[in-house]
């Protein structure tokens, strides 16, 4: 296998800590997102969509998409298991990342993008152009403020995200917790189980993939 990846990325990050969760040595070669790299056309013959994670399979099967790379790795090393260990558990797991992916992650992705000058007429990932809308950068902000306040409540009732196991769903929101570094977003002071949790989760080794 092979994981085509940027450093930086989000969405590349999710997979090298699902992937050191596992401890998994998987050879890595960088996509240069910030010379434009994923736009060329030998990138783009792997990815047509021009984004980073991608995972090339021995025998030259391509799965894109963070999460879909997870559920490979999931279904082919099982263990530790991330994803639940049984019907109930997987569902919840999925649930609870589903969320994080499109409150929390999402809106960040929505306020970084709309506001920073690199993406300018870059504001949506993919091989076409989009201008910058403002006021999606402002929305994005509250957003990312409302999900904290859900996270908060939640992990009032529970160890982790998904439940009282580490999973995936930790690792997405941690990632986009790291990530809300862009548009100046963090953990309130006054949200106890947020950096209860936080501390847990970015002090496990995975944290530094």
């Amino acid at each position: 296998m092979q994981l085509y990846d940027f450093k930086m990325a989000p969405n590349a990050r999710r997979v090298r800590v699902f992937v050191a969760e596992k401890g998994l040595d998987i050879p890595r070669i960088e996509v240069d997102l910030g010379s434009r790299a994923q736009l060329n056309d030998d990138y783009r013959r792997i990815n047509p969509l021009a984004e980073v994670p991608s995972l090339v399979l021995d025998d030259g099967t391509i799965i894109t998409e963070s999460t879909a790379i997870c559920r490979y790795l999931e279904e082919v090393y099982p263990d530790p298991p991330l994803c639940g260990r049984n019907p109930l558990e997987r569902a919840l797991v999925m649930m609870w990342d589903r969320r994080v992916e499109q409150h929390g992650f999402a809106a960040v992705a929505e306020g970084f993008r709309n506001s920073s000058p690199f993406f300018k007429d870059r504001s949506v990932t993919g091989p076409a152009d989009f201008a910058q809308i403002p006021e999606l950068a402002e929305r994005g902000k509250v957003r990312f403020a409302n999900f904290l306040v859900l996270l908060e409540q939640r992990l009032g009732e529970t160890e982790y995200v998904a439940g009282e196991r580490y999973s995936i769903a930790d690792i997405t929101a941690m990632v986009a917790i790291d990530f809300a570094r862009t548009i100046k977003a963090r953990i309130g002071e006054d949200q106890g189980n947020l950096q209860r949790w936080y501390a847990a989760v970015s002090g496990r080794p995975s944290a530094q993939a």
